[in-house]
């Protein structure tokens, strides 16, 4: 069994952070192995929207089709594999920390079958390094477009989110 969860704090509100992250058409901008998404039902997203995800994952080209399972905007996601190599779940949720300060929580869930099934740590392991690289390209993509003002010394909107949290674990 695959579980692997990860999280990052974004300098933005939640419902801008949520927007953009919920939305399929935004999907292959920040996960790194998702080259296309295609909507297979018609806008907007609910339960019971179906996506085609094309991804490259360990170097093979997949196709996954993903349906809405559980929708509570600015709150929680959760998509599950109708079609694909192996079932797939990924619940996405958004918090407000402090101000527009959001805290999003990624979380994938799998049970590859077959030979697959004896691959699961390293999968597991591909899986959260990956989910790492797209939260924090996520991070900088919604940081960006939220015009994130730098704390002073800070070198990039990051660096200021990194330091405001310090601020408010300090109090």
């Amino acid at each position: 069994m695959i579980d692997v969860s990860t999280e990052i704090d974004i300098n933005c509100s939640k419902a801008k952070v949520a927007e953009y992250s919920a939305n399929p058409d935004n999907a292959p901008k920040w996960y790194v192995n998702i080259k296309a998404a295609k909507w297979r039902t018609p806008k907007p997203l609910q339960v019971g929207s179906q996506i085609v995800f094309k991804t490259k994952f360990l170097g093979k080209l997949l196709v996954y089709i993903y349906e809405i399972s559980e929708y509570s905007a600015e709150q929680k996601m959760v998509m599950k594999t109708i079609i694909g190599p192996f079932p797939m779940e990924t619940i996405y949720t958004w918090k407000s920390i402090d101000g527009n300060i959001t805290r999003m929580s990624l979380q994938s869930k799998g049970n590859p079958g077959g030979l697959s099934k004896l691959l699961t740590p390293l999968l597991s392991f591909a899986i959260k390094k990956a989910n790492n690289k797209d939260l924090q390209r996520l991070k900088e993509i919604i940081e960006k477009e939220c015009h994130v003002p730098l704390v002073s010394g800070a070198q990039s909107p990051g660096e200021t989110t990194d330091r405001l949290h310090k601020i408010i674990s300090n109090r």
